[in-house]
């Protein structure tokens, strides 16, 4: 067979190989095409605040938003040194809680209380404003557990004692973490205004939805990525994740009717701000259509585990309590009393730095975040 002859076999091998790699990518971009072809015309909107809320699954969506930014060379604001993780949370939000090494911003998504006045003084007109939220009772469960070493309304008893009496326990001007609900706070809501004043429900629930162009809802993590990629035109690659911060199935706390209904009294406000949001995003699934819905989270269930078996060799990397894993830069951040899971690798494991950064903690990429803005730009003197 003559040289030229065997240049073209292997051309027409590698040619196939390719394509069958990149299969679901196709099928995506073909699917968005034919049945949206706007959406491919678009450019990425990459102006961008997430209201990071506590126990929703906000740190995984913390971790997708870091690696588009890093990605197409975004600047994240992230918070000063005497701020630590958070912008200086539970105070309302301040420009001044922004390290002037990480402005001008494209990106917010470190927990903050929302101050819409003052992130709009950080962003562009056109921000694209998105949270996500949790079924009340299930997210109060889990802040309860995790925050109990941390607040002294969950200091002195036991969930179902605070219950009981949550009176009894409460302080409203917890120091960490509000102990009543956390959801409205996180939004700039009054936590502990009577669910019986119905206008201030009804006009609190109003400006969220004004605010932000998309809500989404923890128990539809995909089904909300694919609003999100609609409104923001990425791609599939842009929204694929890997789960971040969670809790050994020992930690969790079993919910029976009674308790479940407690929980729910006792968050009346954010069990208003679940029920209008959850209702609005199936109205927006409904609008793209139910089958074209399911066939885009099927592409991107598919994605992550080519992206798994390309990263890791396999469907996941090894998923330990975080006091077990050795690797400092992959151990998530520990409560006294919860034990959180996070992600392994075998020793002597090679993997690409993207790769790595899938399965990383938000402490820690937060803090590489901050060295390689802060190096790579001038300070920027905000006023």
């Amino acid at each position: 067979m003559s040289k030229k002859k065997i240049f073209l076999v292997l051309l027409a091998v590698s040619m196939v190989s390719l394509l069958l790699h990149y299969e679901g990518q196709l099928r995506w971009t073909i699917f968005a095409s034919c049945s949206h072809p706007s959406s491919v015309l678009k450019p990425n909107l990459t102006s961008i605040v997430f209201l990071k809320t506590h126990k929703t699954g906000s740190s995984t969506m913390q971790n997708l938003l870091f690696r588009f930014a890093e990605r197409h060379n975004l600047m994240v604001a992230l918070p000063t040194k005497e701020c630590g993780n958070t912008f200086c949370y539970p105070s309302s939000f301040s420009t001044r809680f922004i390290h002037p090494g990480t402005l001008p911003a494209n990106i917010i998504t470190n927990h903050m209380h929302f101050n819409h006045n003052e992130v709009r003084r950080l962003m562009p007109k056109d921000t694209i404003y998105i949270t996500i939220l949790r079924e009340s009772a299930s997210m109060f469960e889990s802040m309860f557990n995790y925050f109990q070493t941390e607040c002294q309304s969950f200091k002195n008893g036991s969930l179902e004692a605070f219950l009981e009496e949550p009176l009894r326990y409460y302080q409203p001007n917890e120091p960490v973490m509000p102990a009543r609900n956390a959801l409205t706070f996180d939004l700039g809501g009054d936590k502990d205004r009577p669910v019986t004043d119905t206008a201030y429900v009804r006009d609190f629930v109003a400006e969220v939805d004004r605010s932000f162009s998309l809500v989404m809802i923890t128990e539809y993590f995909d089904e909300s990525l694919v609003l999100l990629r609609h409104l923001l035109s990425w791609d599939l690659d842009d929204i694929l994740y890997v789960k971040l911060n969670m809790r050994a199935a020992g930690s969790k706390h079993s919910l029976s009717p009674g308790l479940t209904a407690k929980m729910r009294a006792w968050n009346s406000l954010d069990v208003q701000l679940y029920d209008h949001f959850n209702a609005s995003l199936w109205q927006q699934l409904a609008a793209l259509g139910p089958a074209r819905v399911a066939e885009e989270v099927r592409l991107l269930q598919q994605a992550q585990e080519r992206l798994m078996q390309s990263c890791f060799g396999g469907p996941m990397p090894l998923l330990r309590l975080a006091k077990q894993i050795k690797n400092k830069e992959l151990r998530p951040w520990q409560p006294t009393n919860v034990d959180i899971m996070g992600y392994d690798l075998q020793a002597n494991s090679q993997v690409q730095e993207f790769c790595l950064k899938l399965i990383m903690p938000e402490v820690q990429y937060t803090n590489i975040l901050l060295r390689s803005q802060t190096t790579r730009r001038p300070v920027c003197n905000w006023t």
